[in-house]
């Protein structure tokens, strides 16, 4: 293991919220229902391979992508096919599963060689057939990847510092062997090196991280989004072109491709946090990929709330019979009033987390640190015209001018775009920008609408 230079990040913003996830894991209740969801995945085009009332196994492929047949998208469990939930133009939201609580499995072939020998032509069909393939994310474009290109670098990131997030050194605690043998098989598909980057800060960091071999530890500090592993990307080793391509996957990714390989047979567990301030059972849940929040998440009877699959920065809206996001590891949930708070900028805002120093939030937040907020879903106002503040630079920790680059998409000047550092972000990078944008514009969907035009016409 090489230990590289503690990277010290300034630019940034602690975003305070009360409801942090309480120490502590549940064995959650099997859910009735599972979920596999195409509009988890940028730019995935299905092509469904089962019907409604077909019965299915974990691990049975459900889809595939209609732009390479090879990667597979597979059952979190076994049961029936209940529905198939279409959106505007027949497009394919979900595929719901009704579980009958066996977990009969499909037979995955695994290659009986010892991982230091096997290479690329061994690992990639196990996880195209077993559906774990997607879990691999690439850049530029922050797509699934590409199973026929060879990335540069892999960059696996072990620090989170998004709001009320869950801690990555305790989810991968008793599963450091699975941890381990993921890291072993990612080296094998890639010639250069296996980034992985912790929290410098963090005072109990797991020894499946600080011990990992096969892997170059950074140590990265600092305000969110230090956490985002295109931060790590940027300061580590930077994606200088279109063609320059690296290779992305989180800690449970990797704890779930290793123990495919340490069992021989695919295994959908996976852990969730619930969080949030209203949420009053805010613990690490076991359960199942997809599964549905009901399962496992009290229901807010006196209450308006938001849930949210993901943070509150990317995360995306769902009902309460809604189900868990593929990529997601946390349901957030938020208060969200149902009444208008009217003239609420002329209030002193002491419970109002801001950026701005318009609100007294500010200002005690910066005096007493342990102080938390609570935040709410209230947009809080109506768009504006989109000015250059220089507020957006103080919260992005990259070489680059996120105004000019918003604006050159806008533009649709691809040239410009490719100049200004496109290739290098995603809409996680942007997220914190659109938080603190007093023009409330959405710089998420327009940067995607960049990377997309870039992509088909660059």
């Amino acid at each position: 293991m090489n230990i590289m230079a503690e990277i010290k990040l300034k630019k940034g913003y602690y975003l305070r919220l009360e409801g942090e996830t309480f120490k502590a894991f549940e064995n959650a209740p099997f859910p009735e229902k599972v979920a596999c969801k195409p509009t988890d995945f940028t730019g995935l085009k299905p092509r469904l391979l089962v019907e409604t009332g077909n019965r299915v196994k974990v691990g049975t492929a459900l889809y595939k992508d209609k732009n390479n047949d090879d990667i597979l998208f597979t059952s979190p469990a076994s049961g029936r096919v209940v529905d198939i939930v279409r959106g505007e133009r027949r497009v394919i939201q979900e595929i719901v599963i009704e579980t009958d609580g066996k977990q009969q499995r499909e037979n995955i072939k695994i290659p009986r060689k010892s991982i230091s020998v096997m290479g690329r032509e061994d690992i990639i069909p196990v996880l195209l057939t077993s559906g774990l393939f997607p879990l691999i994310i690439q850049r530029p474009f922050g797509k699934i990847a590409d199973p026929r290109v060879t990335p540069r670098d892999i960059f696996i990131s072990a620090m989170n510092t998004a709001p009320i997030s869950p801690d990555w050194n305790l989810i991968v605690h008793g599963n450091e062997e699975c941890f381990q043998k993921g890291i072993d098989i990612l080296s094998r598909l890639t010639d250069g090196k296996v980034h992985l980057a912790v929290d410098a800060r963090h005072g109990n960091l797991s020894r499946a991280f600080t011990a990992a071999e096969g892997v170059e530890l950074h140590h990265v500090s600092g305000p969110h989004p230090a956490g985002n592993v295109g931060v790590h990307i940027h300061h580590i080793a930077p994606i200088r072109g279109r063609h320059d391509i690296v290779w992305t996957c989180s800690v449970q990714a990797v704890m779930c491709i290793g123990r495919l390989f340490m069992e021989g047979r695919l295994s959908p567990e996976t852990i969730v946090a619930v969080a949030g301030s209203p949420a009053q059972n805010r613990k690490y849940f076991r359960t199942i990929r997809g599964a549905q929040l009901s399962s496992f998440v009290e229901y807010f009877y006196d209450e308006d709330v938001r849930f949210i699959t993901g943070d509150v920065f990317t995360g995306k809206k769902v009902s309460y019979d809604g189900f868990v996001s593929f990529y997601d590891n946390m349901i957030t949930v938020i208060p969200e009033p149902a009444h208008y708070e009217l003239l609420g900028w002329t209030t002193l805002g002491a419970q109002k987390m801001s950026f701005s120093r318009t609100f007294l939030s500010y200002y005690l937040s910066r005096l007493l640190p342990r102080v938390r907020f609570e935040q709410k879903a209230s947009l809080n106002g109506s768009k504006r015209a989109f000015i250059v503040t220089g507020i957006y630079e103080k919260v992005l920790p990259m070489d680059i001018y996120p105004v000019f680059l918003l604006k050159s998409i806008l533009a649709e000047d691809i040239e410009e775009m490719e100049g200004l550092g496109i290739y290098e972000v995603i809409e996680e990078d942007f997220a914190l920008c659109e938080y603190v944008d007093p023009s409330k514009n959405d710089f998420q969907e327009l940067l995607r609408r960049g990377l997309d035009l870039v992509e088909r016409e660059g």
